[in-house]
């Protein structure tokens, strides 16, 4: 689910952060770079929860299967021919991309969402390592309905991993990515582990065992949403959408030496978000076989999420210990891009102060188990927020000549605010939030339309502001 140590792993190795300057071509990468990263990135904390929510959704078999294959291969055909191919025509940064088109304060006001946005992400990868650092303590875990602390064990246990990933974040980047990257195959591992193990333990022989395992799907969990085909294709489309149409990528892509490197997504995709879903889920589905999960669904209640005993039970400490890397393999540098977007706000400070308090920020996000709980909603909403501003790059990069708009406006009027932007944006974004609330609509099933809607107003309303 993370990407955020990509960019990051690019730079380092390529000498220089490259923030205001288009990638020289000394500087390109072959395919081959990005196709490690992406697998290891996208095998991470988020999928540990993410795998067993659909189950609590009551997928069905085919739903999940059949609906996973053709949402993650839509993201892959975004981001080669959105992202990438974008990426490498200008080599810029989403942020200075974002800048030239929109204006300083404009972007300020996208930098300041994205930083929150980023701080409850690495919250609630915080919330997944404690589920594994509390087992040897007996903490009780919270439920899938908690969304408060439920006791001081967890109060302490979450601090103290997010005191300790805050300060390694702040430090120093090289050495969290290069532990990542060595991170990362013990993680995919231990998923495919988890995976088999847990195929075992239900007794699977064959595929129509494995495929009974979903069968017709069943009523969500108490307090869930029933998820469809439809659900699953468009969720696991739009997860990452903010990365790809919403051009977060770019700054990643930026250094390929051409757009077909974007296939290289396929890794992450097929790894991560769908052998490692479809893996979290087995545990999970081991887990509801037992008595004491079925005492609360005898109550009423739904079965606790929490990745950390799911892992143990199946593969013992290796499977905590995988727990802890992956919450924070992507905590770590989640926190790090957060701090890089409030120092955008606010440069005067310095990167290992406004990091600490994007990790302080994040670990209070931490203590509250909704947003780990919630993830399928949360990211969804992340997408939905940041994705609509890759539609105004896209659609002035393909259709400003035809139309005869001036592109990088901001930059060339010297605007610091381009209202055609702003109120691209505040009209979809408010349209199709309404519906969403008003009529009960998933908010990923909106992201599409607001993403299309935000990027032809745009056009429209730079048509007319620019003649005037």
């Amino acid at each position: 689910m993370s990407h955020t140590n990509t960019e990051q792993h690019i730079e380092n190795n390529t000498g220089g952060e490259l923030e205001r300057t288009p990638v020289p071509k000394s500087r390109f990468k072959s395919w081959k770079s990005f196709l490690g990263m992406y697998a290891g990135e996208h095998a991470a904390g988020t999928e540990f929860m993410i795998g067993p929510l659909f189950l609590t959704a009551g997928v069905s078999a085919f739903d999940l299967i059949i609906g996973l294959l053709l949402g993650n291969l839509l993201a892959v055909l975004s981001w080669r021919y959105l992202t990438a191919e974008i990426a490498v025509k200008n080599r810029l940064t989403l942020y200075y991309q974002l800048e030239k088109i929109c204006g300083k304060k404009l972007v300020t006001g996208y930098n300041l969402a994205n930083g929150i946005l980023f701080c409850f992400l690495a919250g609630s990868m915080i919330t997944v390592s404690a589920t594994a650092v509390g087992v040897p303590f007996d903490m009780p875990m919270p439920k899938l309905t908690d969304t408060t602390p439920n006791g001081l064990t967890w109060v302490i246990i979450v601090i103290l991993i997010g005191a300790v990933i805050s300060i390694i974040a702040a430090r120093g980047y090289d050495t969290v990515t290069k532990a990542a990257n060595w991170m990362s195959p013990i993680i995919v591992v231990a998923f495919l582990a988890c995976g088999i193990v847990a195929l075992n333990q239900l007794g699977v022989s064959n595929f129509s065992d494995f495929w009974n395992i979903w069968g017709e799907g069943s009523e969500p969990f108490p307090g869930q949403i029933k998820f469809t085909f439809w659900h699953v294709v468009i969720w696991s489309w739009f997860a990452n959408g903010a990365m790809h149409i919403g051009m977060s990528d770019l700054s990643v892509f930026r250094f390929a030496d051409n757009a077909k490197a974007g296939w290289t997504t396929a890794a992450g995709m097929y790894v991560g978000h769908y052998m490692a879903w479809i893996a979290a889920a087995l545990l999970y589905a081991v887990y509801l076989k037992s008595p004491e999960a079925q005492a609360f669904l005898s109550n009423g209640e739904a079965p606790p999420v929490a990745p950390g005993p799911l892992a143990n039970k199946a593969i013992g400490i290796f499977g905590i210990i995988a727990v802890v890397l992956a919450g924070w393999t992507t905590a770590n540098p989640t926190i790090y891009r957060a701090g890089l977007a409030f120092q955008a706000i606010i440069p005067k400070v310095s990167t290992f102060w406004i990091t600490i308090i994007a990790g302080g920020i994040a670990t209070i996000a931490g203590l509250f188990p909704a947003f780990a709980m919630k993830l399928l909603g949360f990211v969804a909403l992340y997408g939905f927020i940041l994705a609509p501003f890759g539609a105004v790059i896209v659609f002035e990069h393909f259709f400003s000549k035809k139309l005869g708009i001036i592109k990088n406006y901001a930059e060339k009027a010297n605007l610091s605010f381009n209202r055609s932007v702003f109120l691209a944006w505040g009209i979809s974004f408010g349209l199709f939030y309404f519906i969403s609330v008003q009529f009960d609509v998933f908010l990923s099933f909106v992201t599409l339309p607001a993403w299309l809607m935000c990027g032809v107003l745009f056009l429209v309303f730079s048509k007319y502001f620019q003649k005037s």
